[in-house]
């Protein structure tokens, strides 16, 4: 290849790598965490006097659809879970869970980001922010990172969370591995909720992603038989 061709070919990759990372780096996040429901729940929150050393359950909707209290049969509990939340919505709400002075703290968050597109790095940055959060800011708290729950493409009434199971995959694998680096506690759920072909079993939902009764009952029994609470 002579000089002149090569400097045409530098010049033409150059401009092509310039546009490639202009474009991603005007790629559009949505971070977005504040609407009627989330601003109604945290002034709730801010407005109750929890029990200190009590369990707190944080994270979006699977979190909130279940009373934890009677499901343990704990009066020392507090539900810190918001329906649609994400990992920016929990990241803001972080100073809540540092008044509380909980003993254990068990977070799953995530699936919505998923749903939103929201790249899988930057899920993990935020689960990064989020255990160096407890563990600066709360040390007395015994922190559980939960991983993030198959779905069931069966299903279709939230379409936007199917057929993501690579990312979940890489997602809970990725906590998994900052969880051993952080030395804390990661709770695999996901293989303990899978039917025969790999996604969520049917029995324990009727929408294809969130739980019903028997899912929850299913949850209480992996943490009991291993031994988290």
């Amino acid at each position: 290849m002579n000089i002149y061709l090569q400097k045409i070919v530098v010049c033409f990759c150059s401009i092509f790598c310039f546009a490639g990372s202009k474009s991603l780096a005007q790629q559009k996040i949505d971070s977005s965490f504040h609407f009627y429901y989330y601003d109604q729940k945290l002034s709730m929150f801010n407005a109750m006097k929890t029990q200190p050393n009590c369990i707190v359950w944080i994270g979006d909707s699977i979190t909130d659809g279940v009373e934890w209290s009677e499901l343990f049969n704990r009066k020392k509990t507090a539900n810190r879970g918001i329906s649609s939340d994400v990992t920016y919505g929990v990241l803001n709400r972080l100073y809540e869970i540092k008044k509380i002075n909980a003993a254990k703290a068990f977070v799953m968050i995530g699936i919505n980001d998923v749903a939103r597109g929201i790249p899988d790095s930057l899920i993990i940055e935020n689960y990064k922010r989020i255990i160096d959060t407890f563990l600066l800011q709360m040390p007395n708290t015994t922190l559980y990172m939960q991983s993030l729950l198959p779905t069931n493409n069966k299903f279709k009434n939230f379409k936007n969370h199917q057929n993501k199971t690579e990312h979940i995959i890489a997602i809970n694998k990725a906590l998994q591995n900052l969880c051993k680096k952080k030395n804390v506690n990661y709770i695999n759920l996901y293989d303990l909720f899978l039917d025969a072909d790999g996604k969520l079993d049917e029995k324990f939902t009727n929408d294809g992603l969130h739980l019903t009764g028997e899912g929850y009952i299913h949850w209480k029994k992996i943490l009991l038989q291993k031994k988290y609470l």
